[in-house]
């Protein structure tokens, strides 16, 4: 069988994509990103199925990657990370309040809000931005396909334009690595990351 068409098909999807981001919003994300960790606040970030390893990845790439070379660390908190916390909201209140409940009466003043939702419609992703927001909390929201109500709740939308959930949750990838390369030459005068 060659593959080697469907292959540069998808490859060709990606750069098409890429193409199309919108940088100034990547640029307002990164200063909002910055604007938290210079004021010493958490960074709260969680997803669904492929989106909550994205949002383990980030936080494992600014709280371990950029962090073990500045002396003011990053504060990413990832909702999803704790199975035993996530299972027990999902059994005991509701598969919809596992993000929610573990913000409710934590949030402060400067804490910002990633939330990440490929179709942007996730309830329990949703459930968590509207309190957020009600609390005066900053929301960046990654999104794909038509980014649905994630993309109109974001105060900044890391939007993704196209209709296939395995590029966005690509992108989703390619705007972690972005930021944090960028952080990694700003704040630790290092070209890239290596050992």
């Amino acid at each position: 069988m060659d593959y080697t068409q469907a292959i540069k098909d998808y490859i060709e999807l990606e750069k098409d994509t890429l193409s199309k981001l919108d940088v100034n919003a990547i640029n307002e994300a990164m200063n909002a990103i910055i604007q938290a960790y210079e004021g010493k606040h958490i960074i709260y970030i969680f997803g669904n199925g492929g989106s909550s390893a994205t949002a383990s990845h980030y936080q494992n790439d600014f709280n371990k990657g950029i962090s073990e070379y500045v002396e003011t660390k990053f504060r990413f908190q990832c909702l999803n990370d704790n199975v035993a916390t996530v299972m027990a909201i999902a059994n005991d209140i509701g598969f919809e309040e596992v993000f929610r409940f573990q913000l409710k009466n934590k949030l402060e003043e400067g804490d910002i809000i990633i939330a990440i939702s490929g179709s942007g419609n996730s309830k329990n992703v949703i459930n968590a931005v509207e309190y957020a927001k009600s609390c005066g909390n900053k929301i960046i929201g990654m999104t794909g396909f038509t980014g649905g109500k994630l993309k109109e709740l974001s105060d900044i939308s890391l939007h993704v334009p196209v209709m296939s959930m395995q590029t966005t949750e690509d992108i989703h990838m390619v705007f972690d690595h972005l930021i944090m390369s960028i952080f990694y030459k700003t704040l630790c005068g290092r070209e890239h990351l290596k050992k």
